[in-house]
């Protein structure tokens, strides 16, 4: 049943499922294609019997082998069904359910009739879409996983990080790889800026050629099967035209990190000429947002609010798009180092989702904050820059924190050592800040 070989740990979500393991909720697993959902079905699975669970209370079900994938809900049902094991718990893994029409179907009266603890996962937010919600209302929790952070990075491809003494005295940090060759942590980093997260990347190796073949692959997947294929199953006629849709996504992730409206997507696709063929067809403003609804749905594109501080109320203009995985992006429009501080933007706002913080960006008067990051009680302020060195860069930066008048704590990331104070606003290494 259980294929231990290259199964990774990602503690981060298995804790997250075990929190939840016996409880009525069904647990969701979502996240974009590739991302390590099915491996932490599998790890959830090791966990079941290492607890001393059987084997014949698991049933698995992954709807990408042909075995299952052209069942209806009914017999999804029935085959389940049969396998229950009277007086037993039954452990129930569904991967990617949302290639069968009516799941929740299933899903829901497995839930009702038996006793059942069941974990099923999607590549698209549709799965908890409202027209689906209804069958689970308030008896699911989704567990959103994503591409690797930095230090799972490391892990992934059996990187080290050690702390040795430095030639200058006091110690550093280092990496090793497997042979013990050392990096410094900026080459580590470089590599993480370029490959980016996606965990098949580190099961093929570092190779740029192969790296970029399976970012080419995981990408036309997500666009022709989770959005084209899916649209037309759906008969929904809004998302029809592939090539705008892969503009729309170079136009996003090129401007990762930038405020952005739909009108603004729609003039620039047209005054650039990148709609050649259909100049006197402008897309408008309304298509822009279903062609990018649907990026947001595959997981493919986060959408971060702003929020005014002052006001304190979530703005509906001009948010901010980041792409999942950096390394898409490179394969997408190449490797830019002049893109550098916006790509640090985009990695420091996926390590705050990990963290399990609720993030915005802070407007203040006509300042903006790069991110609130909230838990519970908790308020960080951050911003994100590549250096403090330069004056003009160091008063961008503060200025904005320095109108904020609470007593939350005020952080900037930078490549810098760090470690510096101006005026109460801590300066952290960037690179430190990932490995904490």
């Amino acid at each position: 049943m259980l294929n231990n070989e290259n199964l990774k740990n990602r503690d981060i979500y298995l804790n997250q499922l075990i929190a939840f393991q016996d409880k009525e909720p069904v647990k969701v697993v979502t996240g974009i294609r590739r991302s390590g959902k099915s491996k932490l079905l599998q790890l959830m699975i090791k966990h079941l019997l290492n607890e001393g669970k059987d084997e014949s209370q698991i049933i698995e079900m992954n709807f990408e082998k042909l075995d299952y994938s052209l069942m209806s809900y009914i017999e999804v049902y029935n085959y389940v069904k049969n396998k229950i094991i009277k007086g037993k718990r039954m452990y129930l893994f569904f991967d990617e359910i949302q290639r069968i029409d009516g799941w929740e179907n299933a899903i829901n009266s497995l839930r009702v009739e038996y006793d059942v603890d069941i974990y099923v996962t999607g590549s698209n937010a549709y799965l908890l879409s409202s027209e689906y919600s209804t069958y689970l209302a308030g008896r699911c929790i989704e567990i959103k996983v994503l591409p690797l952070s930095f230090k799972e990075f490391l892990y992934f491809n059996d990187f080290k990080v050690e702390n040795i003494d430095s030639a200058f005295g006091g110690k550093k940090l280092v990496i090793l790889d497997k042979l013990n060759k050392t990096y410094s942590l900026k080459e580590a980093f470089d590599a993480y800026l370029l490959f980016g997260g996606m965990p098949g990347v580190s099961d093929i190796g570092l190779d740029q050629e192969k790296a970029f073949m399976l970012l080419d692959s995981i990408y036309n997947t997500v666009i022709s099967r989770d959005i084209l294929i899916r649209e037309r199953k759906r008969n929904q006629n809004n998302i029809t035209d592939a090539i705008l849709l892969n503009k729309i996504v170079l136009f996003l992730a090129d401007n990762i990190g930038s405020n952005i409206s739909f009108s603004k997507i729609s003039n620039t696709l047209m005054n650039e000429g990148i709609l050649e063929k259909d100049k006197k067809k402008k897309p408008s403003p309304h298509t822009v947002e279903s062609y990018i609804n649907s990026l947001l749905e595959t997981y493919l594109f986060y959408e971060i609010k702003r929020f005014d501080i002052k006001g304190k109320e979530y703005l509906k203009t001009l948010g901010k798009y980041y792409i999942s995985d950096i390394g898409i992006r490179n394969y997408l429009l190449g490797f830019r180092d002049r893109d550098k501080g916006h790509i640090l933007e985009n990695i420091v706002y996926f390590e705050l989702l990990r963290r399990g913080y609720d993030v915005a960006i802070g407007k203040i008067d006509d300042k903006e904050i790069d991110f609130i990051a909230t838990k519970f009680n908790e308020k960080i302020y951050y911003q994100v820059t590549l250096s403090m060195n330069d004056e003009l860069v160091s008063k961008r930066e503060l200025e904005p924190l320095l109108k904020v008048k609470d007593n939350y704590e005020k952080i900037v990331l930078s490549l810098d050592e760090g470690n510096e104070i101006y005026n109460g606003i801590k300066s952290i290494n960037l690179i430190n800040w990932l490995l904490n």
